[in-house]
């Protein structure tokens, strides 16, 4: 499995173990659910860096998590709550 596929499967899978809303924002036109494995598979690496937006019971530690694993595959990521 291609680096791009292992980190999108990555992300999407953490995503998904959260009740919390996770939306990746690119450059404030595009919101992708991070939970839906089309949309990540179509925007990540358009650009350098990504900002998620996390709203829910479990923010804080959705935040961590999803800032470890984009940090795993090398992706700058910025959480916002």
């Amino acid at each position: 499995m291609s680096a791009g596929i292992r980190a999108i499967v990555d992300i999407n899978q953490m995503a998904a173990n959260f009740k919390s809303s996770i939306v990746l924002r690119i450059n404030d036109t595009k919101f992708i659910d991070v939970k839906s494995i089309l949309g990540l598979s179509i925007t990540l690496y358009q650009t350098d860096a990504y900002r998620l937006e996390i709203h829910g019971p479990d923010e804080a530690e959705a935040a961590a998590a999803m800032t470890e694993v984009f940090n795993k595959h090398h992706l700058q990521v910025e959480v916002n709550r």
